[in-house]
C-alpha cells in the first residue's frame, strides 16, 4: 500500500505517533435551512474516504481579521488532518464571519453573536440526518454517541459554553448556561479566559459578554491549548496566561497543552500560508494536529492509549510544549 507522506518540514513533531492517514473528501458549502436565523446555516463537512462508525468533531472558527478564514473556508490544516485520521469534521460559518459582514446595528452583532454561535452547533447536532442526506458519502458512517467540539479563539468561547462554562448576560443579568450534553469531549485553542480586571479596556468596553464568565461548571473532559507567546493585548492585561484560565478555573478532568513559542495562530492552524499567522511553523502546526487528535481519540475511546503515548513522546522532545492534567 502506498503511504501518504507527512510534510517534509514537520521536524520533531514527527515523533508524536499517529495512525496511518487516509485520503479525505471535503464538501462545501452545504446549506441547512435555519428558521428565524438571519441567514441559513452554511457548513463544510470533511471525512475520510474509508471507515464507518466515525466520531464527529464540530469545529468553531475564530474572529480574526482575514476575509475568509473565519468561516467554513478556514482551518484546512486541522480539518484535513483530523478527517484524514478518522474523524468526521463539521464546521459552520457563524453570523460573526466577515464573509457575511452583517450590519453592526443588528442585535448581537457587536457582541459577535455569541449566543447564535452556540446555537449553530446545537442545530447541527439536531440535524445530522439532514447533513447525511446532503452529503451521501458520509451517510450511515457517523457515530453520534461520540461527538466532540473544538474551537479556536472566539470559537473557543463557543466551545466552552457547549462544554459547560457560563456567563452573565450583560443585557439582563441572568446567568446563561447553554451546555450541550450530547458533546462528550472538547478542545479550546487560544480561548478567552476570565473577565473583570483580566480584560483590556477595549475588551471590557466592547465585548461586554466577556466581563463575567465562569468555568466552574465546565465539567466535561477538555483539553485547553495555550501558546506561551500568545499575549493578546487587545483582549487581556495578563498576557498568555489568560488563555490558560479555562484549565485552572474549571474542575477536572482537564488537560493543558502549553505550546512553546505559540502565538495566537499556533503556527498556522487557521489556514495554509496565511497572512494572519504571526508565528508560521509547520512543526508547531503538526504538534497541535497530532496532540489534539490523540486527546480526542483517548477521551472518546478510553481503551485507546493515543493520548498517553503522545504525552510520553512529547516529554522526550525539546522545544515543542508540555502537558499537565488534573
Amino acid at each position: 500500500m502506498t503511504t501518504i507522506r507527512d510534510h517534509a518540514l514537520i521536524g520533531k513533531a514527527k515523533d508524536i505517533p499517529v495512525i496511518t492517514p487516509t485520503p479525505v473528501i471535503s464538501v462545501s458549502p452545504i446549506v441547512l435551512p435555519f428558521p428565524h436565523r438571519l441567514v441559513n446555516l452554511q457548513i463544510r463537512v470533511s471525512a475520510p474516504t474509508t471507515g464507518n462508525n466515525l466520531p464527529i468533531i464540530l469545529l468553531s472558527h475564530g474572529h480574526g481579521r482575514s476575509n475568509n478564514l473565519s468561516s467554513l473556508n478556514g482551518y484546512g490544516p486541522l480539518y484535513d488532518f483530523w478527517a484524514g485520521h478518522g474523524f468526521i469534521v463539521i464546521q459552520p460559518t457563524h453570523l460573526s464571519s466577515k464573509t457575511l459582514s452583517l450590519d453592526e446595528s443588528i442585535p448581537g452583532a457587536k457582541q459577535l453573536f455569541w449566543r447564535s454561535r452556540v446555537e449553530d452547533m446545537t442545530f447541527i447536532i439536531d440535524h445530522l440526518d439532514q447533513v447525511e442526506d446532503l452529503v451521501p458519502a458520509i451517510k450511515g458512517r457517523l457515530d453520534r454517541s461520540k461527538i466532540a467540539v473544538v474551537g479556536h479563539s472566539m470559537g473557543g468561547h463557543t466551545a466552552s459554553m457547549l462544554l459547560g462554562s457560563t456567563l452573565t448576560n450583560p443585557d439582563n443579568g441572568t446567568v446563561e448556561n447553554l451546555t450541550e450534553p450530547r458533546i462528550k469531549a472538547g478542545i479550546l485553542i487560544g480561548s478567552p479566559g476570565n473577565g473583570g480586571d483580566s480584560l483590556s479596556t477595549f475588551a471590557f468596553d466592547n465585548y461586554t459578554f466577556f466581563r463575567n464568565p465562569s468555568f466552574a461548571e465546565m465539567k466535561m473532559s477538555t483539553l485547553v491549548v495555550a501558546g506561551d507567546a500568545d499575549g493578546s493585548p487587545h483582549l487581556t492585561t495578563r498576557g498568555a496566561e489568560w488563555h490558560m484560565d479555562p484549565y485552572y478555573s474549571s474542575p477536572g478532568p482537564k488537560s493543558l497543552l502549553t505550546v512553546f513559542g505559540g502565538e495566537h495562530g499556533f503556527g498556522g492552524i487557521a489556514g495554509y500560508d496565511v497572512a494572519e499567522t504571526t508565528d508560521e511553523s509547520v512543526e508547531r502546526v503538526a504538534a497541535v494536529q497530532r496532540l489534539t487528535w490523540a486527546y480526542l481519540r483517548s477521551t472518546l475511546y478510553p481503551e485507546d492509549p493515543a493520548w498517553s503515548v503522545a504525552c510520553a513522546a512529547l516529554k522526550e522532545i525539546d522545544g515543542l510544549g508540555k502537558v499537565e492534567s488534573k
